[in-house]
């Protein structure tokens, strides 16, 4: 892996492990020579992260669309920001420059963008990792409600699967160097429910 997407939020949440979960993913990022696509800001866990790579002399390419540079701040220090038109535009390069996932904690967008990937993955449109660093039981309920997809009969069980977890970055960052995408249709038989 040479590039990994982080997405995760425009705040710091509530609790102080986010923002320092953040900083050493970044600098683990670093450590790997692995660069950051990000969203471009300086601001909460998305600044968080980027100084923690930047800090550490590794690369951080941030990806902003153009009506959020304003609110969200550009971060100044990236090795390249790339500006867009849209949102849609935004993850699509995101997805475009990486070569694998990393949801870190985050709100709807961060959901959004995290199923999205998983979306296009699930119906074969890529093949990359997709992670959740799961910072402090973060995660833990929307962990429960993919299997209770599962249990209910509208989500294979391989494919919940494609989506990797771990409260351990070094952990994370090895699941997903030895991940291999499965092979079945995202199509659920409705004779076998």
């Amino acid at each position: 892996m040479k590039r990994i997407t982080v997405f995760c939020g425009s705040s710091f949440g509530t609790e102080e492990i986010y923002k320092e979960q953040a900083t050493l993913l970044g600098k683990t990022l670093a450590q790997h020579n692995i660069e950051l696509v990000y969203g471009g800001a300086n601001v909460g866990l998305m600044g968080a992260v980027a100084d923690g790579i930047l800090n550490e002399g590794g690369k951080a390419i941030g990806v902003l669309p153009d009506f959020l540079r304003s609110k969200e701040i550009a971060h100044q220090g990236l090795t390249e920001l790339i500006l867009v038109e849209s949102m849609h535009e935004r993850k699509t390069k995101m997805s475009d420059l990486c070569d694998g996932v990393i949801a870190l904690p985050g709100g709807f967008g961060t959901l959004e963008e995290l199923f999205e990937m998983l979306t296009w993955a699930q119906l074969g449109l890529h093949k990359k990792p997709i992670a959740i660093l799961n910072i402090n039981g973060f995660y833990d309920s929307l962990l429960e409600l993919t299997q209770t997809m599962v249990d209910k009969g509208f989500l294979k069980s391989v494919n919940k699967e494609m989506l990797l977890v771990s409260d351990n970055i070094d952990d994370l960052l090895d699941k997903m160097k030895h991940y291999v995408a499965p092979t079945v249709g995202k199509w659920i038989d409705k004779e076998k429910v």
